[in-house]
Parts: structure tokens; C-alpha cells; sequence
């Protein structure tokens, strides 16, 4: 296997337990991480957490325990996450791990070694809460209280001596990167929001605090502490082995495919990172995908604000494959999308209820009773069950296409179109009339259950565990989904058993207003 497939989240930062927001990034990687595996690649998958700076120590503080105590325990509710959500990651990284401050040394020597880093003093404001340094265009004063402009984020002034990263001597370069490999960023929204925030000049970034201790010291002076982000953004690196440049994982996985981000840490991801690579004469990723939020109202969900949605107990109530599918066809990669129960329980209840459980439900039926619980041997297909059949085989390229450029809106809007199709056709060709002509009975069950066998291949990235329990009709396991197969129209074995399943998907009962 050659094909390689490098996949990121954000490492979350643990000072509160998760929200939807971080729930919707991970799934949305696992859709990526999972679609590339059945699709021949393998796939390195990271998440895990960040755990330096500021507002942990503060976080620590204010409860009374200790720093790394206080990152054990919230981190490990990230890790629980994952296996909650069902994700597939390779590896979950703490940038309290050995391993990551040993990468983001060498990192900083090898910019400082680059003559990229000086010592001087830094004086403006700073947001904790977002750990970002703003220009004073870039923030408001609100009630007496100044605030970033984009986050709504408190800042406070910081006179200190700092460590700076000369990020205005990548000015240029970024720009002809980003005209050279118009690929890089995206949304195509997200890319030009970057571009025009560097064609307005870029200043030398601060990369070193005093003022705390909560974090990777700079090699050479034990008084300053790395700057969060430029420790942060090297995880994507320390968890391939770097600086170990003959690592099976570096050599294998750099550059990464692709870095998933939230739009708001996107010029962290966008600019920042870059820079620091280019200096650091590393290749950069070959992707930066900046998606929207998931809004609890009309505002991003925050613990300041109140407004956090907690994907457990949504899971709790409806179960974790409808949360994936919701999250995935209902926000429009790419956008900010609201979120509500009445809206979920209608997915539920037409998607996934009507529409794919009621396929595989409806055909397996009619072909238990009819076809001896059997794949029909004995088949002879005409110009309508070829017509809906080609055109998964005709349509492979350009979905694979759509996925390198993560359009998943293409990718969801192409099985629901697809599903109301196959219902339509098994309605339309009306195999309870064909009781008399045995074989055309038989090519249309047997078309109809290879519908639902490759329907299943193409929601296993959504919805895995219900996608495995509509393949137990016909005896398939996990290892058996390989998405180059969904243009084979007679992967099915004839004449082997199928089997009757449990509902999928029980829908809603809604209360009438």
C-alpha cells in the first residue's frame, strides 16, 4: 500500500470539558480518515490536546490543583471523546508528552540557528482566553473593557521582554506560496481572508512569554517560556518523530494531507505555521481546511458564554451515528451552521428512518420471503438496472475528486439523491408483479440489494456502526468495504445467504404542537 494519508484535528485545548464544536471537527476527520482507508490509503489520523500557557495555569489555579494534575484529567476527557465518537485515530498527542517538547526545541533552534528568532521587548495586547496577540485595529472597547474584534475575547496590555519570530521577512514568500499552490487553503472565502490579511503587512510575531511557567522552556534561556502556539502547532510534527527526518512515520506522512482546523484559528494554521516552516526549511502541509462553527443561537459556543452544547447527552438521547450524520449533511462544510433538536429528529426520522433503513428493510423482506433467503443466482440485467447501477462506477473519479478538496456536501447530497433513486426504482419495477417471470423478479431484488450493499460502502465514513449492521445481510464485515468496489455491479455472492436485521433506525415520535 502506497498511498499515504495524513489527517489532522486541532488539538483541543482542555480547559473545560468538550462542546459539539470540538465533536463536529473529529467527526468531520474521521469522515476524511475513514473514506481514504476504504479507498486504498493508509491513514495516519492525530488528535489529542494542547496543554501549555496561560489559561491553563490560570485554569489550574483558580481550582486548586496542580497544572499537570489539572491537564491529566480534562485531556483524558478528550481521549474519551474519541472513542465515544467512534473516531479512528492513529494517535492522540499531550504537548506535555516528552516526545513534543523534544520537537519543539529543535524546532526553535533551528529558526534561532536561522538567524528567524531575536530577543527584544514586546508591548501590547494580549487575549488570554484565545492566547493571540492583536494590533489595535483589531480590537474594541466594549462596557469599559477592551476586546478582540473576532473573538470578543478580553485582551489586556503586556509590556515584557520577548523572544520575536521575524514572521515580516515571510511576508513575500507566503504570498507567492499561496499564489504558486492555490490549493492550499480552504475554503476558497478562508484563502482570501488570508491573503489580504498579509498584503496588509505582516509584523514580527512575539514567540516567548515571561510573565508564567506554565510551559516548554526556550533552550538557551530558562526565563521564557515558547510561545503556546508555535509549541501547539508543532505537534503535527512530534507526533511523526521529527526531528527524525529517517522515521518510518516522518518519511511516510510528511507533509501532512491535510490540517482540519476551525476558521478561527486560521491564521495561526494559515500564516504562522507556514512561516515557521519555511524558515525551519521543512515542507508545509499540503492542505489547510478552515471550517465553520457550530452555533448554539446566533454566537460560536463558549464556556464564557454559556452557551455550550454537550454532544454526550445528544448521543445519550438519539445515538451516536444520527449525531454523525446530522453534523455532516446538515452544516454546510465550510460555514457556520446552527443546530436543533427539531431539525436532528427530522433527519432521523426522513433520512436515515424512511430512506436508507426502509431500503434495506423493504428489499431484504420481499427477498427472504421471495428468493429463498438467498442472492439470486439466475439473473439478466436489462437497461434500467444498469442505467441505476453504472452510475456509482461512473460517478468514482469525481467523488474521489470532490473528497481531495473536502467537499462533503457534494459527497452527502450524492447518497441521499441516491437513496431516494433506489426506492424510486424498486417501486418502480414492481417485483411483487414479477411472481410469474422468475427471472426478472430476480435481477430486480438482486439489483436492489446491490443498491443497498453500495449505499452501505458510501455511508460507512457517516454512519459506521449502522453502515456494518445493514451489511450483516449478506455475511460482509468491515474488511470486507473497499470503495473502488462500489463499481462492481455483481460483488454480491449469488446463492449465498442474506439475512434479516433489526430496524436501523426507529424514527421520532414527535409531539404534535
Amino acid at each position: 500500500m502506497n498511498k499515504k494519508f495524513y489527517i489532522t484535528t486541532p488539538i483541543y485545548y482542555p480547559s473545560a470539558k468538550p462542546h459539539m464544536g470540538h465533536a463536529y471537527s473529529s467527526i468531520i476527520a474521521d469522515f476524511f480518515a475513514r473514506f481514504k482507508k476504504i479507498d486504498g490509503h493508509e491513514v495516519h489520523f492525530l488528535t489529542g490536546t494542547d496543554e501549555h500557557g496561560l489559561k491553563i495555569q490560570r485554569s489550574a489555579e483558580k481550582q486548586g490543583v496542580d497544572t499537570l494534575e489539572f491537564c491529566n484529567k480534562i485531556s483524558q476527557t478528550f481521549r474519551d471523546l474519541s472513542k465515544t465518537l467512534n473516531l479512528t485515530n492513529t494517535d492522540f498527542i499531550r504537548t506535555t508528552e516528552k516526545r513534543h517538547k523534544k520537537t519543539v526545541q529543535h524546532l526553535w533552534n533551528e529558526l534561532e540557528n536561522n538567524d528567524d528568532i531575536y530577543l527584544s521587548k514586546y508591548t501590547g495586547w494580549y487575549s488570554v482566553s484565545d492566547e493571540a496577540f492583536y494590533n489595535e485595529d483589531e480590537i474594541e472597547e466594549v462596557d469599559g473593557n477592551k476586546i478582540a474584534i473576532s473573538s470578543k475575547s478580553n485582551v489586556e496590555w503586556i509590556e515584557e521582554e520577548s523572544y520575536f519570530f521575524r514572521l515580516s521577512k515571510w511576508q513575500k514568500p507566503l504570498l507567492n506560496y499561496y499564489e504558486t499552490h492555490p490549493n492550499f487553503i480552504g475554503p476558497e472565502t478562508r484563502k482570501n481572508e488570508v491573503i489580504s490579511f498579509v498584503k496588509s503587512g505582516l509584523k514580527d510575531l512575539s514567540v516567548s512569554r515571561k510573565s508564567f511557567s506554565w510551559g516548554i522552556k526556550v533552550p538557551n534561556n530558562k526565563n521564557h517560556i515558547i510561545y503556546v502556539w508555535l509549541d501547539a502547532l508543532t505537534n503535527y510534527l512530534s507526533a511523526l518523530n521529527y526531528p527524525d527526518t529517517n522515521d518510518e512515520l516522518f518519511k511516510n506522512f510528511w507533509p501532512a494531507s491535510v490540517h482540519l482546523i476551525g476558521k478561527d484559528i486560521l491564521r495561526f494554521h494559515a500564516i504562522y505555521w507556514p512561516a515557521f516552516l519555511l524558515a525551519a526549511k521543512i515542507e508545509l502541509p499540503s492542505r489547510i481546511y478552515g471550517h465553520g462553527w457550530i452555533l448554539s443561537g446566533e454566537e460560536k459556543m463558549s464556556k464564557s458564554k454559556g452557551n455550550i452544547l454537550d454532544p454526550i447527552e445528544i448521543i445519550n438521547q438519539y445515538g451516536l451515528d444520527p449525531l454523525r450524520y446530522y453534523l455532516i449533511k446538515e452544516v454546510s462544510f465550510g460555514n457556520d451552521g446552527n443546530i436543533s433538536q427539531e431539525k436532528l429528529e427530522d433527519c432521523i426520522n426522513s433520512d436515515l428512518a424512511n430512506n436508507f433503513g426502509n431500503l434495506c428493510q423493504r428489499v431484504t423482506t420481499f427477498a427472504i420471503k421471495n428468493c429463498e433467503s438467498k442472492i439470486p443466482k439466475r439473473i439478466e440485467f436489462q437497461k434500467e438496472d444498469l442505467e441505476i447501477l453504472d452510475k456509482y462506477k461512473n460517478n468514482l473519479d469525481n467523488i474521489r475528486k470532490k473528497i481531495d478538496n473536502q467537499n462533503i456536501n457534494f459527497y452527502i447530497d450524492y447518497i441521499v439523491n441516491s437513496l431516494f433513486e433506489a426506492n424510486k426504482y424498486f417501486n418502480d419495477q414492481e417485483p411483487w408483479k414479477k411472481k410469474d417471470n422468475p427471472l426478472r423478479l430476480n435481477t430486480i431484488v438482486f439489483t436492489g440489494l446491490e443498491i443497498v450493499r453500495k449505499i452501505s460502502f458510501m455511508l460507512y465514513p457517516i454512519i459506521p456502526n449502522s453502515s456494518l449492521k445493514a451489511l450483516k445481510i449478506f455475511n460482509l464485515t468491515e474488511k470486507d468495504i473497499n470503495f473502488s468496489s462500489i463499481e462492481n455491479n455483481e460483488f454480491l455472492a449469488k446463492d449465498s445467504e442474506i439475512n434479516e436485521i433489526d430496524i436501523l433506525f426507529k424514527k421520532i415520535e414527535k409531539k404534535n404542537d
